[in-house]
């Protein structure tokens, strides 16, 4: 039987698939990938997100501003945010964060972006797709602080950083997301990060077009490569790759509630919502 991924973090509407989108969606779909969530980096960018997410019913999208692009969003409000997750399709808020690594945005442009985007999480209810380079303290104070005020979900896309902060965002209910990075022959610290982490806070990605996976490393990044990284993510974990794939999809549709899971008729489908309150395994040991 052929094993059911779901990509969690994919850049399709870059121009590096404008000669063969459709042939990448189709090699996705032949390797298994049977759920997309198709990012969205800056508002610009809205439309074309929302015809990919329009045109394929196993594909979703997020609504944000990543923080490359904080500069350019200064007067970006909650409300804008908000008014834009109202479509279905719209499953998640992000990509947003903070970059202290590139600072293509000025460190203090980013912070009020950042907390627009936490504040329409906290009202919508959808998870906050999180970006977090070389910023793991202050990131840490600006979950902590905003979910004392109100609740919600963060997710640590494509993890880099340390354990503190890892554990932090577990601790109040988040998610963690593992891309090719961990295929990485010098990527041992974000190895451990998996190690540890609880296996129902895990999701998987391709993050593509970047990062791609050994062995494909060097090349464009496509979905149909994110079998290399569940079956990376169970060499780690110890599991079957069976299971890896089964347990990463359900933790999907747990954290993205609002998609609706294509194996709900297979009996597999299921389980706790995003929303409810951390297991006692809930913390990165």
């Amino acid at each position: 039987m052929t094993r059911f991924f779901v990509d969690s973090h994919v850049n399709l509407h870059s121009e590096q698939y404008d000669e063969d989108r459709k042939a990448v969606m189709a090699r996705a779909r032949a390797a298994g990938v049977g759920a997309m969530l198709t990012i969205s980096d800056q508002l610009s960018s809205t439309e074309a997100v929302k015809a990919l997410a329009d045109a394929h019913d196993f594909v979703w999208r997020s609504v944000g501003v990543h923080p490359h692009y904080a500069k350019d969003y200064a007067d970006l409000d909650a409300a804008s945010l908000i008014a834009m997750a109202t479509d279905p399709k719209v499953i998640g808020v992000g990509e947003c964060g903070l970059d202290f690594h590139y600072e293509y945005s000025d460190r203090e442009a980013q912070f009020p972006v950042f907390a627009a985007h936490i504040a329409a999480a906290q009202e919508t209810g959808l998870p906050l797709i999180i970006h977090s380079r070389n910023a793991d303290e202050e990131m840490r104070a600006m979950l902590v602080e905003a979910y004392a005020e109100k609740p919600f979900t963060p997710l640590l896309h494509c993890y880099t950083g340390g354990p503190a902060l890892a554990e932090a965002a577990l601790e109040i209910g988040g998610y963690i997301s593992f891309s090719g990075i961990i295929t990485f022959k010098n990527a041992g610290e974000v190895r451990a990060i998996a190690e540890t982490a609880p296996l129902e806070r895990i999701i998987i990605e391709t993050d593509c077009p970047y990062l791609a996976p050994v062995p494909m490393r060097g090349r464009r990044n496509e979905p149909a490569y994110l079998p290399h990284v569940a079956d990376k993510l169970a060499e780690i974990k110890g599991l079957a790759p069976e299971t890896a794939a089964r347990v990463t999809s359900d933790n999907f549709f747990r954290l993205f509630a609002r998609a609706a899971d294509p194996r709900a008729g297979d009996g597999r489908a299921g389980g706790p919502s995003a929303s409810s309150p951390p297991s006692s395994s809930g913390r990165a040991s």
